[in-house]
């Protein structure tokens, strides 16, 4: 069929399909990194306790076979060596099958990972990378040109992921569609990046202009996505810019960087002709065919969700995660809370305790310090807190095994952390307690030193011991 493949875009699909791979590789890396004290064995949440009281049908995941700390390491650096291996080109050095196997392999590995995540891995940039990777088994190598079906299903997934988000903002918080958003989320977001502090500076005008952008970006744009050329390439130039600003702006994981590889799908560069190849086989074709019309009928969900008075965000209709729906910040905190941990290693408490801090990679904590890059990297603790901040529902499942385990001085846990008080003993006492944190002033700033000014509000959770 020589409708089937557009060699114009073969270039395009080199690039998506690498930074696509070298996204898959930070997810992996992140997962062998810290999945020991999350969710091993002796975890906070351990896989082998979710798994006993979840079906195969809630839970798909090669860890059926079996379950051991050991087995994840293998499956989670196996992983990572595989991404690396198809960033750097592996996959467009076999045959066709043999690409559709590796990326194939990739999003089942990563999908074993994600249904025993629970809630660490609860982030909807999990399923849009497990959604983007089965499109990717069906978008070929440099042996045949990039299907149209397949170039479309890109665009219908970065259109969900845009406009999802920019319909969320309309229905949800008022400061939406007033314009006075950014006046607090630079602060109160997640996970401020070194930038923050500045963004949160800039004057309201420039804060109204970036809420009207973002409107223009994610409900005007995606629109455009599905109109002819160069038109959709315009619109998918301007996603790329306006992702590259919120890269600057905060830390969002890998979010942000798969969101510019998917806006690939619609934006053709030149010089892609000499990358197309053959003709693709017909095997390819029915496959693709196949898969596509599967998305499609998977579909009518999340674009009836689109719709809704009553929209989800983030949410899955299956756990294969294949066709979901995105949205982010439906709402706007306007005071940041923050659960700082401390310990202290005198045996009987009194009002003249000395209590010291645990510190914490990303999430703010010593006032004088200045908010770091992590993103793509995804500190999962660290997200977690901000959450803890915001209810203490979210951390009821976790908090306490946390205390628990910095109790016992577990090395695994403490490897997540940025600075740990008691380097010679565990301490014999841990609490967490609220704080009111807020941006210092240009004023303050210059003063103190202090990026941050914190106000102490109460005890979150009472001091634990070892008994």
């Amino acid at each position: 069929m020589e409708w089937f493949t557009a060699p114009g875009y073969a270039l395009s699909r080199l690039v998506l399909l690498r930074l696509l791979a070298g996204v898959y590789l930070v997810a992996f890396l992140a997962a062998a990194r810290q999945f020991r004290p999350l969710i091993g064995e002796h975890g906070m949440l351990p896989v082998p306790r979710y798994l006993r009281h979840r079906t195969f049908w809630e839970a798909p995941t090669l860890f059926r076979l079996g379950y051991s700390d050991r087995a994840f390491a293998l499956l989670a650096w196996g992983g990572a060596a595989l991404a690396a291996a198809v960033a750097a080109g592996l996959a467009d050095l076999v045959p066709l099958w043999g690409s559709m196997l590796l990326w194939a392999l990739l999003w089942l590995l990563y999908l074993s990972i994600v249904n025993v995540g629970q809630t660490w891995y609860s982030f909807g940039w999990e399923s849009l990378l497990l959604e983007a990777g089965f499109l990717a088994v069906f978008l070929g190598n440099a042996t045949v040109a990039p299907p149209v079906l397949v170039l479309f299903l890109v665009r219908w997934l970065l259109f969900r992921v845009e406009f999802g988000a920019g319909l969320i903002k309309l229905r949800g918080d008022r400061c939406w569609r007033d314009l006075t958003c950014l006046r607090y989320h630079h602060e109160t977001q997640p996970m401020p990046g070194p930038l923050s502090w500045y963004f949160h500076h800039l004057p309201m005008p420039l804060h109204r202009a970036e809420v009207a952008a973002n409107h223009l970006a994610q409900l005007g744009l995606p629109v455009l996505l599905f109109a002819p050329q160069p038109v959709a390439s315009w619109a998918a130039g301007a996603m790329v810019l306006t992702q590259l600003w919120l890269v600057a702006s905060g830390n969002f994981a890998w979010l942000n960087w798969l969101t510019i590889a998917l806006a690939f799908g619609a934006l053709r560069l030149p010089g892609s002709g000499r990358l197309a190849t053959a003709r693709a086989p017909l095997w390819y074709e029915v496959l693709v065919s196949a898969a596509t019309a599967l998305v499609l009928w998977l579909s009518y969900r999340p674009a009836r969700n689109l719709l809704s008075r009553d929209q989800l965000m983030n949410y899955s209709f299956n756990r294969l995660h294949l066709v979901n729906s995105y949205g982010a910040f439906g709402s706007i905190n306007r005071i940041r809370f923050e659960v700082v941990v401390e310990g202290t290693d005198e045996q009987r408490l009194t009002p003249t305790t000395v209590w010291r801090e645990y510190g914490f990679r990303g999430k703010p904590g010593d006032v004088r310090r200045r908010p770091r890059q992590y993103a793509p990297y995804h500190l999962r603790l660290d997200w977690l807190m901000w959450f803890a901040g915001i209810s203490p529902a979210y951390a009821r499942p976790w908090l306490r095994p946390f205390a628990e385990r910095l109790l016992a001085g577990d090395r695994a846990t403490l490897r997540l952390l940025r600075h740990n008080p008691f380097p010679h003993a565990p301490p014999t006492h841990v609490r967490a307690v609220l704080y009111r944190y807020r941006f210092t002033s240009p004023q303050e700033r210059r003063a103190t030193g202090a990026w941050w000014h914190r106000t102490r509000l109460r005890v979150y959770l009472a001091p634990m011991t070892r008994r």
